[in-house]
């Protein structure tokens, strides 16, 4: 198959230029929250904020120290949810369900924000992303009865130096902000490619079945496969350059989030948890099935509305 270089030159111009600008604006989203969430760890305001949700524990089948981990990983992510969670004497069930709320609920400040820029409200966003970690660790709690728990080391925060902080976050911001530049350019270098080039169709409809069975718009193939696999933060920079085009309806959008917000991040994320010994199944198959359910249901929602 001839390739038109002409073409090929365009679409990688093209997605120069749009991944630069994908990635600035994450920049200015990602350092100053970044930076914040790391100031609020190291002043330990984080861990002495856990009172706040320990009623909800209960609903959660979870011990009262769970809430540490649970409120750590929500505002910093899975590293910081993990960092916690090791640190507490949990049984092997306790994790679990800590690891299904964290991996779909996990970073909610930065990536309330990322999703909403790129054509979701955070807070709705944010509100839909815990009640469906709580739905679904209610669901599977029953099939994962506690156990022992594991020894392990109990305490507070250690207390570093705000230099020593301020070099760990950078060094850690540095390399974050490397990966970032290297997926973004890298996935809208290819997509403007495959547009010059007139061969996004032939992807969307590789991709058409899975999307079916997701109750996905096959529009929205290649931004749900970017945060699928990469996650909310690095798909949302692509996801709102697609949105500037105009060619996603505000349902379409809506749909990709909620499908995006339950699921994404599918292979880095739950491999941080095999680590740990957790079982693979409740680690990929719980959030899958949920995303898959709430999409649809979302879509019947939109068809009634319609008709009513």
């Amino acid at each position: 198959m001839m390739i038109n270089r002409d073409l090929l030159k365009k679409g990688f111009v093209s997605g120069i230029r749009k991944g630069w600008s994908g990635f600035v604006w994450m920049l200015k989203i990602l350092l100053p929250i970044s930076f914040l969430t790391a100031l609020l760890e190291w002043s330990g305001w984080i861990h002495k904020m856990d009172v706040v949700i320990q009623p909800f524990m209960n609903w959660l089948h979870l011990p009262t120290m769970a809430a540490i981990p649970l409120l750590v990983g929500t505002i910093t992510g899975i590293y910081g949810g993990i960092a916690s969670m090791v640190m507490l004497p949990l049984s092997k069930g306790q994790m679990t369900l800590i690891a299904i709320f964290l991996l779909i609920a996990h970073n909610l400040i930065q990536e309330g924000v990322v999703q909403g820029k790129s054509g979701f409200h955070p807070l709705k966003a944010t509100l839909f992303r815990l009640g469906i970690a709580t739905l679904t660790i209610m669901i599977v709690a029953p099939f994962l009865p506690p156990s022992a728990a594991v020894p392990g080391p109990v305490g507070g925060s250690i207390s570093v130096p705000f230099l020593s902080m301020l070099k760990g976050w950078s060094l850690s911001t540095l390399y974050l902000i490397a990966r970032i530049f290297l997926i973004i350019m890298g996935i809208l270098i290819l997509l403007e490619i495959l547009k010059a080039l007139d061969w996004i169709n032939l992807v969307v409809k590789l991709l058409a079945p899975l999307l079916r069975l997701f109750g996905l718009s096959e529009k929205v193939g290649i931004l749900w496969m970017t945060g699928a696999v990469f996650g909310l933060a690095y798909g949302a920079a692509v996801i709102i350059e697609e949105a500037k085009e105009g060619r996603l309806s505000k349902e379409e959008l809506e749909g990709l989030h909620l499908s995006i917000g339950i699921n994404h991040a599918v292979i880095e994320d739950p491999a941080l948890f095999l680590t740990m010994g957790l079982n693979a199944f409740w680690l990929w198959v719980p959030r899958l099935i949920m995303a898959i359910l709430v999409v649809h249901l979302f879509g019947l929602w939109k068809r009634w509305v319609r008709k009513a």
